[in-house]
């Protein structure tokens, strides 16, 4: 089964820190992203994902100021990003893939001189920085210098970098690249953390690092955005039907579990999975939106039947964003035939 998280709800009056209009980025004859608007609010966590060649990185160096789109625009907590790069940008807090650190520089001396380039005033530097060293772990190392620390600590002295200034938008392109699995552990709980008091955007081809730290995602490809939104409407917008998963006691009651299973509105076909010392797993399938778990609970526990698990059988994100980017590709090509060879499309493949 998946491991994608619930998602955090976001308070409905939370307001928008970030807001893409329409931008569109051309390098000569080659557009790298055309007509991508979107918007995240103040406590939201949005993942970028898209294949290579999507979109991503040329949207995030937008996004921070590192040139201006050719179309389009971005407003940072309500104003226009490029008519006022220098201040606004100071509200922006990014970790690029590849973090540009000074190795001969100690942690301390380094993020002092980051707070200096982002005009972070002189007598509230001292306190700000303990709190960013204290926050992100870096207590033990800041009179290290930047060089002998490990991939792990380096990739938290650029999230600390990234965070001085309080920025209210906080940018993140590839955070545990090339991280150990404890370290990749402790930085996306650091992420969650931050992403529940700032708005924040990650970009990663991690998809298990989207689905558990993103609350809702974006996904990318051929430089367009083809879907957005929570991992279950991404899902609902798949599939026609879903399915549950029950597991029962008492196997010679088996056919009495199936008559009233298949009785219930809203199930469509009922199947045994397998049937092993006194059990029986069955697979329904349901109408799409329909959460029957709780009519089923009832009619096991009326009965007296033993209902030892039951669940919802979800699409992982990788089967989302295989099944979204395929088809996608596929509309595409259609589009380029001629109009006498165009196909129909299959049913629940489309992408929202």
């Amino acid at each position: 089964m998946d491991s994608m998280k619930k998602a955090h709800v976001v308070a409905p009056d939370a307001p928008v820190r970030v807001r893409v209009e329409s931008i569109s980025k051309r390098f000569g004859t080659l557009t790298a992203i055309e007509g991508v608007s979107f918007e995240v609010r103040q406590g939201e966590v949005l993942g970028f994902l898209g294949p290579n060649g999507a979109g991503k990185t040329t949207t995030v160096r937008i996004l921070t100021g590192f040139f201006p789109p050719s179309e389009g625009t971005v407003w940072i907590d309500g104003r226009a990003l490029f008519e006022s790069p220098k201040e606004i940008k100071r509200q922006i807090g990014y970790l690029p893939e590849v973090v540009p650190l000074y190795t001969d520089m100690k942690v301390s001396e380094f993020l002092d001189f980051a707070a200096a380039a982002k005009g972070v005033p002189r007598k509230f530097k001292k306190t700000k920085l303990k709190e960013i060293v204290n926050r992100c772990g870096l207590e033990t190392v800041q009179n290290r210098l930047v060089g002998q620390l490990s991939k792990g600590f380096r990739q938290r002295v650029g999230l600390a970098q990234a965070l001085v200034g309080d920025p209210k938008v906080l940018i993140l392109d590839e955070p545990t690249s090339g991280l150990d699995p404890k370290q990749i552990i402790e930085i996306r709980g650091l992420i969650r953390e931050l992403g529940r008091e700032r708005t924040l955007i990650l970009s990663s081809h991690i998809l298990p690092e989207v689905s558990m730290v993103c609350d809702r995602i974006l996904i990318m490809n051929k430089g367009r955005v083809v879907a957005s939104g929570t991992s279950e409407e991404l899902e609902a917008s798949l599939k026609d039907t879903q399915e549950i998963y029950i597991v029962m006691g008492e196997r010679h009651r088996k056919d009495e579990a199936l008559g009233f299973l298949r009785a219930l509105v809203g199930v469509e076909k009922v199947s045994v999975i397998d049937e092993r010392s006194d059990q029986v797993s069955l697979s329904l399938t349901v109408s799409k939106n329909q959460d029957l778990r709780p009519a089923i609970s009832r009619l096991f526990v009326s009965r007296e039947i033993p209902l030892l698990e039951i669940r919802s059988g979800r699409l992982s994100l990788e089967e989302i964003f295989l099944k979204i980017v395929v088809s996608e590709a596929a509309l595409q090509e259609d589009k380029a035939k001629p109009e006498g060879e165009k196909t129909e499309p299959e049913k629940g493949t489309g992408a929202s």
